[in-house]
């Protein structure tokens, strides 16, 4: 089983340094410390492993650092930055880890974009594939230049496989390289070197090893101007859960797995109590509700993709005091301007941005039981289909944090997803901001797919489920994620909806993955041997 929670007490890949203001991001990664079997991480490679803690530092950095302005991310290991996914591990891997491995990976790499810190990437050596794409997801680039420093695409040459980790799309949407130099840059195995890296906008400065600490001190006061902070964070503390063979219990999120049907039934228990002040929600640090469940529901949902594949539906469900809860988000919405609120929040639109990408059916349940109020109502508003209990009781409430708080990947609110091409819906809602609406009420704003009453409501779950679990699991990824997102194209939507989607395709190819595909031959002395047909 893999276990997504770690601690920098146990990391063995990525050092985190804070000093001042500025923080520094060490990769030296430990060859033997793998995830998996049959590889090692040479020349700072990295599996999934290794990106957990990256992850895991980059929460630490917003929640219990964010005094800090700027991050240098830089290598340990002499000559070489990073050497991108592992090979070996790449070659070895079944279908399913490969993609949810570059799903988490490209998360990550969002992930830190997101962070308000400004990132450099001091890269020393080179810096191959997805090492590239690490540099690439930072706000700089600094290539140290001795002559050998380089940074490359290899994977098409090399590998048979794409840049997978946004690298096609961030050097042409993000650093704006030239299409036609993109294509020459991408089919290149040893990379660029020196000012024609700068040239074509790869990096952002070349600079002699002995001129970089005076580059750095010149960059670090203008960058960090914009983001100055002068508060003090909160410690992370490791989540705490309960494991069976069935379930997996945490403080506030409760999930039974149905496998003979496929089914993991989750509940997500709503806030108690709400606290007073800004002050009194800081001081309960990661125990706050709003923190605490973004953490656990995140975990659950990595735990899910990585460890149970055959459990396709995800059934969705909250308890507890729908008027408590709606207090809360109230009060939450008015300490918008609280760092820590702000944090909580944006951790919640992450959240909710991984669930959106998880390739499971999302149902969801308005039941007797209910508080879907602030980001338990984006479950409803985000589902693949959602039933509401027709009791004339009232359990759903649109919050003015529903407008703008959680966008999705393709830039707008799960609402404005859901009203693309029917403004005026939007505008309907504004007059119900902040009031508990029942079932019917919530059908006629568009808001739920159905409304059983009590007699049907056990039957028309039972057969949405059974319906679900009926169908093709590739045809319904496939479905559930071309729908979930419409409107506006962005960079994220391109990475996860092209750029990944294309990327799978290329992991089924025998080109890549066959028995004399790349992947396969590479470093055994062999040339690949591709089938030749065009698709």
């Amino acid at each position: 089983m893999i276990d997504l929670r770690t601690h920098p007490d146990r990391y063995h890949h990525w050092t985190l340094k804070i000093g001042g203001r500025q923080a520094e991001l060490v990769l030296n990664v430990d060859e033997h410390e793998t995830i998996g079997d049959g590889y090692e991480l040479k020349m700072n490679s990295y599996d999934l492993g290794v990106d957990i803690e990256l992850a895991d530092a980059l929460e630490r950095l917003r929640f219990s650092h964010p005094e800090i302005t700027t991050v240098l991310v830089r290598s340990a290991k002499d000559r070489v930055f990073c050497a991108g996914a592992n090979i070996g591990m790449l070659a070895g891997a079944s279908h399913q880890h490969k993609v949810n491995f570059c799903k988490f990976t490209n998360e990550t790499r969002l992930f830190l974009e997101d962070t308000p810190a400004h990132f450099i990437a001091i890269v020393e050596g080179t810096a191959a594939g997805g090492g590239y794409e690490l540099a690439l997801s930072c706000d700089t680039i600094v290539l140290v230049d001795d002559g050998s420093a380089s940074v490359s695409l290899p994977e098409v040459p090399l590998l048979a496989v794409l840049p997978g980790t946004g690298g096609l799309t961030r050097l042409t949407d993000k650093r704006k390289v030239r299409r036609d130099r993109a294509d020459y840059f991408c089919t290149l195995e040893e990379g660029v070197r020196g000012h024609r890296a700068k040239e074509w906008n790869l990096v952002d400065y070349v600079v002699p090893r002995s001129g970089l600490p005076s580059l750095l001190d010149s960059l670090t006061p203008s960058i960090d101007e914009p983001h100055q902070r002068h508060v003090t964070g909160i410690v992370l503390n490791e989540l705490t859960r309960e494991l069976t063979a069935d379930s997996i219990d945490y403080t506030h999120i409760h999930a039974h797995f149905d496998r003979a049907n496929g089914v993991a039934n989750i509940t997500i228990q709503g806030p108690d109590v709400t606290p007073e002040t800004p002050a009194e929600l800081l001081a309960e640090g990661d125990a706050s509700w709003l923190i605490a469940t973004a953490r656990e529901f995140n975990d659950l949902i990595c735990h899910l993709r990585f460890n149970e594949p055959t459990l396709g539906t995800l059934l969705l469900t909250t308890q507890g005091d729908h008027t408590v809860a709606q207090h809360y988000i109230e009060a939450i919405e008015l300490w918008r301007d609280e760092w820590i609120v702000d944090e909580g929040l944006a951790l919640w639109s992450r959240t909710l941005a991984r669930l959106d990408l998880t390739s499971r059916s999302l149902i969801t349940a308005v039941d007797s039981n209910s508080c879907f109020v602030g980001p338990l109502a984006e479950l409803v508003f985000g589902a693949d289909r959602s039933f509401y209990l027709d009791d004339g009781d009232a359990r759903l409430t649109v919050s003015r944090i529903n407008l703008d708080a959680f966008p999705m990947m393709n830039g707008i609110s799960r609402l404005a997803s859901r009203f693309w091409g029917e403004p005026t819906r939007l505008e309907e809602l504004t007059a119900v901001l902040n009031q508990a609406l029942d079932a019917q009420t919530a059908e006629h704003l568009g808001l739920v797919t159905f409304i059983p009453d009590a007699f049907d409501w056990d039957d028309e779950l039972r057969l949405a489920l059974a319906g679900r679990n009926s169908f093709s699991p590739d045809a319904l990824s496939a479905m559930e994620a071309n729908l979930r997102f419409v409107g506006p194209e962005t960079m994220a939507t391109k990475i996860f909806g092209r750029l990944s989607a294309w990327q799978n395709w290329v992991f089924n190819r025998p080109n890549a993955v066959g028995p004399e595909g790349a992947l396969q031959r590479y470093g055994t002395g062999l040339t690949a041997s591709f089938q030749r047909e065009r698709i």
